[in-house]
């Protein structure tokens, strides 16, 4: 009877643990829907400007340099505007140099003392990547800021020249190998300077669809079996699992550099008009009405650079 008693109280605990966590997200989702503000003084209608309004009182003297892929559009100009505002050097890494190039344009229209540099890189490439890396290195900058920023998405399956399945080759591996190369200099840059670096994956929700099944590449490589939408949540698993790996490897050295994977909320970017279709376009119209502007999603960006900073 003891016994019995006992499992009912613990059944009885755990019932009330899910009740009161179900409670607090649900608490958490209409907050961020009402755009209220949280711990840090910002909400989910805080734009990156606001974020990083204060900041200058706290930047070091000497400029900082942030690295972004997929800076030409979207999310990452957004976040490459703010930064040169800012007063960091950024570096734009980017497939489409015309499209990057216009962007530089605007920032310095905006800033003019902005400094912004355009470098081509295809993360679908292995050797574009390492073309890429040689080429930064030998401008012998710092590194303080790396944002994998840059993703697609295919409806098709592709493969690239490297003969790997263009969505994963492109928002995962191509980002591995960057910051594999580039890791070095961010920790040579932090201990030079004494500046913690921070590293940034750009990941998103829809990871969580793929936690039941996990990856599931035959699938996937499968013509017949191709999911778009399930290539696109895998690659984006894939850059969480990366962060947790490299922020293990970063505490055993004892690294003045951290690594945190982020969702930056939805927004009518590249990749979302890659999704077209009448349910999509239907589901966006109405969803739309309570998600967030390009200026309001990069904030989540710039809040975790500031932690570092402040």
């Amino acid at each position: 009877m003891y016994k019995n008693s006992c499992m009912c109280l613990h059944s009885l605990t755990f019932k009330c643990h899910l009740s009161l966590q179900h409670s607090k997200a649900m608490k958490a989702t209409l907050r961020y829907l009402a755009g209220m503000a949280g711990p840090s003084g910002f909400g989910s209608n805080s734009t990156a400007e606001q974020v990083t309004e204060d900041c200058s009182s706290f930047l070091p003297s000497a400029a900082l340099t942030a690295l972004i892929t997929g800076a030409s559009s979207g999310i990452g100009a957004e976040t490459a505007r703010v930064l040169a505002k800012r007063g960091v050097r950024v570096v734009i890494a980017a497939r489409d140099l015309k499209k990057a190039t216009e962007v530089k344009k605007n920032i310095q229209k905006e800033t003019p003392k902005a400094e912004v540099i355009l470098l081509e890189i295809d993360l679908g490439s292995f050797g574009s990547v390492q073309r890429f890396c040689s080429e930064f290195l030998a401008l012998e900058l710092p590194l303080n800021i790396l944002i994998n920023n840059a993703g697609m998405f295919s409806q098709n399956l592709e493969f690239s020249e490297d003969k790997i399945e263009m969505t994963f080759a492109t928002n995962y591996l191509g980002h591995f190998l960057l910051t594999e190369i580039l890791i070095d200099k961010m920790i040579e840059t932090a201990e030079k300077t004494c500046i913690q670096g921070r590293i940034i994956n750009v990941s998103s929700v829809i990871h969580s669809w793929e936690k039941k099944d996990g990856f599931r590449f035959n699938d996937i490589l499968s013509g017949k079996k191709y999911n778009g939408t399930r290539a696109y949540a895998q690659s984006k698993l894939a850059n969480i699992l990366h962060a947790k790996e490299i922020a293990k490897q970063l505490k055993a050295r004892n690294a003045r550099v951290t690594i945190n994977a982020v969702h930056p909320g939805i927004v009518k970017t590249g990749i979302i008009r890659a999704h077209k279709g009448l349910i999509t376009d239907s589901l966006f119209f109405i969803a739309s009405k309570l998600l967030k502007t390009t200026s309001q999603v990069c904030k989540q960006t710039h809040s975790v650079q500031n932690l570092q900073l402040s």
